[in-house]
């Protein structure tokens, strides 16, 4: 008889059959379901463990912080999405979400990358001067520094480290990003402004949360912020505008 050799696939997220629903070994409707909130079973499910009240109290600023940025193009793709097919719900947020990118959503996943590599450093100064030459030589810019409003201080900030700072961190992310901070304003010769990604990306690795899931939990939050556009469209309509702003402001040429 011939043995099945097919190499299979495993999770370890979920499991159901008809009586039972397991997520992570925990039953939901006896363990999860009115007992823990969204941001504790989303965490508990991607990480694997619960969350301590360091990663909940961090993770929900950071949800609230990015959830919202006004009439961006994301939020634009919604809306004029849910305009020309008012069938499409889920198609209306997908369109918002497949804009949601470094521009106007931020490089948090990218400075977390950063900020991490500076820790795992045998000198983090010199760590950080390198990472600045290398990104200088590649004349990309720094990722989390500079605003193009917020010019002067990106208050953000500020609100996102007092709440680190409440919750007892340890502190050595933070420190990376205040390193690059000064070493790249020193390169530049002026003072350079750290702006919210960068804190994002410090945060969330002060919160144990890895680098490469740092996108996810701004892609959760700007989710969130276009089913709100989404609500305010279809209740109050700006999409025509929109879209008739675009004809008045782009010319045809041949």
């Amino acid at each position: 008889m011939n043995k099945d050799t097919t190499k299979k696939g495993q999770t370890s997220i979920c499991d159901f059959d008809e009586d039972h629903i397991l997520i992570r070994d925990k039953n939901l409707v006896q363990d999860l379901v009115g007992k823990y909130s969204f941001t504790q079973a989303w965490l508990l499910q991607a990480l694997g463990k619960d969350p301590s009240e360091l990663q909940l109290t961090i993770v929900d600023a950071v949800l609230v912080t990015i959830m919202e940025h006004g009439l961006v193009p994301s939020a634009i793709a919604t809306r004029l999405t849910i305009h020309g097919a008012p069938e499409s719900f889920q198609g209306a947020i997908a369109a918002g979400l497949l804009g949601v990118g470094d521009r106007y959503a931020g490089t948090a996943s990218e400075c977390g990358a950063i900020f991490e590599r500076i820790c795992n450093s045998e000198d983090m100064q010199i760590e950080a001067k390198i990472i600045i030459k290398e990104y200088r030589s590649s004349k990309k810019p720094v990722p989390g520094f500079g605003h193009p409003i917020h010019k002067s201080k990106d208050l953000r900030v500020n609100r996102l480290l007092e709440i680190c700072q409440e919750t007892g961190v340890d502190g050595r992310f933070i420190e990376a990003m205040h390193l690059m901070e000064s070493c790249l304003s020193e390169e530049l010769g002026k003072k350079i402004v750290t702006n919210v990604s960068a804190a994002i990306g410090a945060a969330l690795a002060e919160a144990s949360i890895p680098s490469n899931m740092m996108r996810g939990v701004v892609l959760t939050a700007r989710c969130a912020g276009l089913v709100g556009h989404l609500m305010e469209e279809l209740n109050t309509p700006a999409a025509s505008a929109l879209w008739e702003g675009a004809q008045k402001n782009v010319d045809y040429h041949d």
